[in-house]
């Protein structure tokens, strides 16, 4: 909150804050033994929360399978593979066909787009005081779409 109006560290600090998170609530990782993957593990649940904040996706089950196939386009990770598949068997017959035209092209669109700079590398930490809407551009995000039935 004591972050400029305008900042990724504001925006980041507002969303957390809506949705009652917060950014040690993070469970350990589990049945991963080596030590260093167990860190870039940790690392990709932390920039989840980064990524709601940069493409403006709510945490709800529609806005988190859409994150998940953008994760899935910039990974390559098996679990945001199964998470985007298989968490569209939750969604009701709108909300897929939102994902379906509007979500996944975006991912898409976005998840190529940002090949030259991979989320996973951006230290989002010595970012917070950049501005928002600066940081989407130098990184290639686009805000993501909204369903005309939101």
């Amino acid at each position: 909150e004591c972050m400029e109006e305008g900042t990724f560290g504001r925006a980041y600090a507002d969303f957390m804050k809506c949705h009652g998170f917060h950014p040690e609530d993070r469970d350990a990782v589990r049945f991963v033994e080596d030590e260093e993957l167990a860190y870039v593990m940790l690392r990709y649940r932390q920039c989840h929360d980064f990524w709601h904040t940069l493409t403006g996706l709510p945490p709800t089950v529609p806005g988190e399978i859409a994150l998940k196939w953008l994760e899935l386009f910039q990974t390559n990770l098996p679990v945001a593979a199964l998470s985007a598949t298989v968490g569209t068997l939750r969604l009701n017959d709108d909300e897929k066909h939102d994902l379906f035209t509007l979500y996944i092209p975006w991912a898409i669109r976005v998840g190529t787009q940002t090949s030259k700079v991979h989320l996973m590398n951006v230290y989002y930490e010595r970012e917070f005081e950049c501005n928002l809407e600066e940081l989407r551009e130098r990184l290639g995000i686009e805000v993501a779409p909204t369903p005309s039935s939101s």
